[in-house]
């Protein structure tokens, strides 16, 4: 029976670890040492078949790397990008991922995930941030505005961005407009297009 200093030893390069990724280095192990160890409080269930280390520190690197590997096909995106880049002025309380797969919500240990649905053809625009030794899938500041646009078929006018309290000036000097003109091209849809020209209003209006 494996002790849990081995375990440790053997899981600790992962942020977060899948029970697959358990079985590949731990051969025979048996699951009930999982709960076992959650009881003593070494370490935490995620949710179904992905776990952490109690003692791995909490941060929001760690929540954004967690809510791209526990449901897969996803990357960081629409108000938690939004905050990121300075686009809005509040902080958000749950990490919102866009996904090929269904919409769904997680609250967990590590924080409140949140996901929306996108066709596998948006499943694009996200860049790369290191986080210890691996990544995040993080949407680009464009694709970030095109996704929340995308998704909200409700702004029709342009209180309605005023409404939003979207920050003009950081967008201005953030989004490459050219980029953006080439994802409204990419995707050829004309309610996105609409959406995207009361934006561009707002945002002159507001310069």
């Amino acid at each position: 029976m494996i002790s849990y200093q081995h375990f440790h030893a053997a899981m600790k390069m992962f942020p977060v670890f899948p029970l697959v990724e358990i079985r590949k280095r731990v051969p025979n192990f048996d699951t009930r040492r999982l709960v076992e160890w959650q009881a003593k409080g070494y370490v935490i269930k995620i949710r179904n078949g992905w776990y952490a280390f109690a003692d791995e520190p909490v941060n929001e690197q760690l929540s954004w790397y967690a809510a791209n590997r526990i449901y897969p096909y996803s990357y960081i995106s629409l108000e938690t990008a939004l905050s990121y880049y300075g686009f809005i002025p509040e902080g958000v309380f749950q990490v919102t991922s866009c996904s090929t797969l269904k919409t769904n919500r997680f609250n967990t240990p590590l924080g409140h995930f949140k996901y929306r649905h996108i066709k596998p053809s948006l499943y694009l625009g996200y860049r790369l941030l290191p986080f210890r030794n691996t990544v995040v899938k993080f949407a680009e500041p464009e694709k970030t505005l095109i996704d929340y646009l995308y998704l909200h078929p409700k702004l029709k006018h342009a209180d309605d961005f005023v409404a939003l309290r979207w920050n003009s000036t950081e967008i201005n000097a953030t989004v490459d407009f050219n980029r953006l003109r080439t994802y409204e091209t990419y995707i050829n849809s004309a309610a996105l297009s609409a959406r995207l020209d009361l934006l561009r209003a707002y945002l002159n209006a507001h310069a």
